[in-house]
């Protein structure tokens, strides 16, 4: 774990953008398309620690992006190259534009001033959706990363985040996957290489306190 100090440089408000991942309804809600993934990201912590972050993002002006995954009912533009497209078609709760299953889930708060990212194809909230532009727009250095799932999407934005030069910074407590022995396997084993590894609690240590002039 980095110390408070480096934790504070990483994470200067000014440079710093929060992504949320897939935290929607048909994701993690309570009537998710996958109900295994959605209990753990409930039953763990996870969901509710990246509703912390952002309510502290938004006190202390740090700019929150949501990710969400989405189709149109006729599927155009959507992968069908993996197994996991192809199943996910066939699930009884579809990520479809424009309903409930698509809408950031409780308890996050979405503000006027986030952005909301929908994408409709691919793996990863970076890759070919148009965030890189908008981060770069907003001046991002260091790219928070929470959400679902540990699994996939997550590595595939750290990933992504450090291969466009971002620093990638990840929240262990606040990322989830199945089972859920994999995430904490996942993240010492992979994501600790490429990114900075802390905690909720941390990271709101490091915005709550005030900084210097």
């Amino acid at each position: 774990m980095p110390s408070y100090e480096q934790l504070r440089e990483i994470l200067d408000p000014a440079t710093t953008v929060l992504l949320t991942v897939e935290c929607q309804q048909g994701v993690v809600g309570t009537e998710s398309a996958l109900p295994e993934l959605g209990e753990e990201a409930r039953s763990s912590g996870a969901l509710a620690n990246v509703a912390r972050l952002v309510i502290a993002a938004h006190h202390s002006g740090v700019q929150v992006v949501h990710a969400v995954a989405e189709r149109r009912p006729d599927g155009r533009g959507a992968n069908r190259n993996a197994r996991l497209f192809r199943a996910a078609e066939r699930l009884p709760v579809q990520q479809l534009s424009g309903t409930r299953a698509v809408r950031i889930a409780p308890p996050i708060e979405v503000a006027d001033e986030d952005l909301v990212v929908r994408r409709l194809h691919g793996l990863s909230p970076l890759a070919g959706t148009g965030v890189d532009p908008l981060l770069r727009n907003l001046g991002c250095r260091t790219l928070l990363v929470t959400g679902v799932s540990a699994n996939v999407a997550i590595p595939n934005a750290v990933f992504d985040a450090v291969n466009l030069g971002y620093t990638a910074v990840v929240p262990a407590d606040a990322i989830a996957g199945i089972p859920a022995d994999y995430t904490p396997a996942m993240v010492r084993n992979t994501l600790a290489l490429v990114a900075t590894v802390t905690s909720t609690q941390d990271v709101l240590g490091v915005w709550k306190r005030p900084r210097r002039a």
